[in-house]
């Protein structure tokens, strides 16, 4: 009994646990974009200023590597960086969630019953029940908006799993996230109709 009871820990933990790496397992991307927007007119690019990940005022080490990475995206497609009067604007941020979820884990309890001959057993019965794990997130945006018009034209979002992760690591996820995103940009400059990001590159 004992041991069933250890094994069922050992099983309980192992199941919550491949729930938690299940959502670990790359970024969520999803975008949005202005159907009504001409992306053929867009060949060049600068950044938003302020950068909404530098609202406190200065460049950190995460947002320095996410322009370098954002720039390269862009220029891998094409668009040219222009400081001075770019036709898109790039703005991008990165922030951290922790939120708690409730995952239904598998759970053993013993049923005991009278038997004919006078005498009691027990009977496993495997059933699922509530688990609550702690989840920590991460979510990368990019926005593309018209300089000229000022108004949003593309928006790539990615969330994925920054659980237990270093600073340095957590900058790695970023920028993969950045990679992620791009993925699914499907434009070159003066470009009008989309290309794959396999093409792009």
């Amino acid at each position: 009994m004992n041991a069933v009871r250890s094994f069922l820990r050992f099983a309980t933990a192992a199941v919550a646990a491949l729930l938690l790496s299940a959502c670990a397992t790359g970024p969520r991307v999803a975008i949005d974009s202005d159907a009504s927007a001409d992306f053929a007119q867009y060949r060049s690019f600068g950044f938003f200023d302020p950068i909404a990940l530098e609202s406190r005022g200065y460049t950190t080490l995460l947002s320095a590597q996410m322009r370098t990475e954002i720039r390269r995206e862009m220029e891998a497609r094409g668009f040219v960086f222009d400081e001075t009067s770019p036709d898109l604007l790039v703005n991008f941020n990165a922030l951290i969630e922790e939120r708690r979820e409730v995952v239904a884990v598998p759970d053993l309890t013993w049923g005991w019953f009278y038997g004919y001959r006078g005498a009691y057993f027990g009977s496993p019965f495997l059933h699922a029940r509530p688990h609550t794990v702690r989840v920590t997130e991460g979510t990368v945006s990019i926005d593309l908006v018209d300089a000229d018009e000022k108004r949003l034209v593309w928006e790539g979002v990615a969330v994925g799993s920054a659980a237990g992760r270093t600073p340095a690591e957590r900058r790695e996820r970023a920028l993969r996230s950045v990679a992620s995103i791009f993925e699914s940009f499907p434009h070159r400059a003066g470009a009008g109709a989309p290309t794959s990001a396999t093409a792009a590159r």
